[in-house]
């Protein structure tokens, strides 16, 4: 192929990021030129060439690719700060429900397990009012990690508010949940939480919500979320430090009994 079909290859592939292309031609008729460029070339230099003047125009090639990874970083930057809680790095409300979302609906196609575990530092409140709210970020930081140590790969940690996290575990029944989320809560509860004002003892109380695999019944979004916030509740009511299922979970262990 000649080098205007060649244009026209590199363009049909659709690459990312851009490819800057320099059209190298022994011919100067306007037209060939025109169809060079049409067909995807960037600039064109006619032989015979100038090697200061191929060497300015690949400059300038430069400069425009330079600018093209300064916007995609830009626009990476931003991508991520609209879908992250800025102070722990997780997945913000927003993101972390349409999360859910999908997995639901994954769910719904495929009949595999689903679990959803809503979790709530105790007493976190008290912690902002003893030591300020710098320690307080200090606390969520390092809750954050462990959890985020804790999960599978592919499991979904959030921020869903304040001191409030929603977890996502695709493919766990409601046995696994329960062991995973006792995990998480160990994670926490075994070794307080160092920071400039000394060791702090974290606790955290955990709210689940599941369906079994191929369980008839569909479950939206919501309903995962009202069962795992009862839950959290009832975890709450009943001491803290603790973790508690709630109806779609108890229904879905009563069937696997």
């Amino acid at each position: 192929m000649d080098g205007i079909e060649l244009c026209r290859k590199i363009r049909s592939r659709g690459q990312s990021p851009y490819r800057y292309v320099l059209l190298l031609t022994a011919r100067d008729d306007k037209q060939d030129v025109v169809a060079g460029l049409e067909a995807g070339a960037d600039d064109y230099l006619t032989k015979p060439f100038d090697l200061d003047e191929l060497r300015a125009r690949v400059r300038a090639g430069k400069r425009i690719l330079d600018l093209q990874a300064a916007l995609i970083h830009a626009k990476d930057e931003l991508q991520f700060a609209a879908a992250h809680d800025p102070l722990t790095g997780l997945w913000n409300h927003g993101a972390v429900i349409d999360l859910l979302k999908r997995e639901v609906s994954r769910r719904q196609r495929t009949g595999d397990s689903l679990g959803v575990v809503m979790a709530d530092i105790d007493y976190f409140k008290k912690v902002n009012d003893a030591h300020g709210h710098l320690v307080g970020d200090a606390v969520l930081r390092e809750v954050t990690r462990r959890l985020v140590a804790g999960v599978r790969p592919y499991d979904v940690v959030g921020r869903y508010g304040g001191e409030e996290f929603l977890i996502i575990m695709p493919g766990c029944n409601a046995p696994n949940l329960l062991a995973g989320a006792e995990r998480l809560r160990h994670c926490t509860a075994d070794q307080p939480v160092e920071t400039s004002v000394g060791q702090i003892p974290v606790t955290l109380s955990f709210g689940l919500a599941s369906v079994e695999r191929d369980e008839k019944e569909t479950m939206d979004c919501e309903t995962f979320l009202h069962d795992a916030d009862e839950a959290l509740y009832a975890a709450k009511a009943r001491g803290r430090n603790r973790v508690e299922a709630g109806a779609v979970s108890r229904a879905a262990g009563q069937q696997g009994d």
